[in-house]
């Protein structure tokens, strides 16, 4: 599963980047305010980029924590 987790982030982070541009060029262009949908796009992005960081963050210490540790 870890081997996914990585890919998956870097393709997460350029979908909530994409969908921040389209909210200020959305926000730009029409006045008023804007739809909802265009407005609440990049908050599921979002909440996937911090659970793969998360993850990403963690996996080092817990792999760590695994490993035998070797004393000499």
């Amino acid at each position: 599963m870890s081997k996914w987790i990585r890919p998956i982030h870097r393709w997460v982070s350029i979908v909530f980047t994409l969908t921040v541009i389209a909210n200020f060029v959305v926000m730009s262009v029409s006045p008023g305010q804007p739809p909802g949908l265009v407005t609440y796009s990049p908050l599921l992005p979002l909440a996937l980029l911090l659970l793969t960081g998360l993850y990403l963050f963690v996996l080092p210490y817990v792999s760590k924590a695994r490993s035998p540790q070797l004393t000499g």
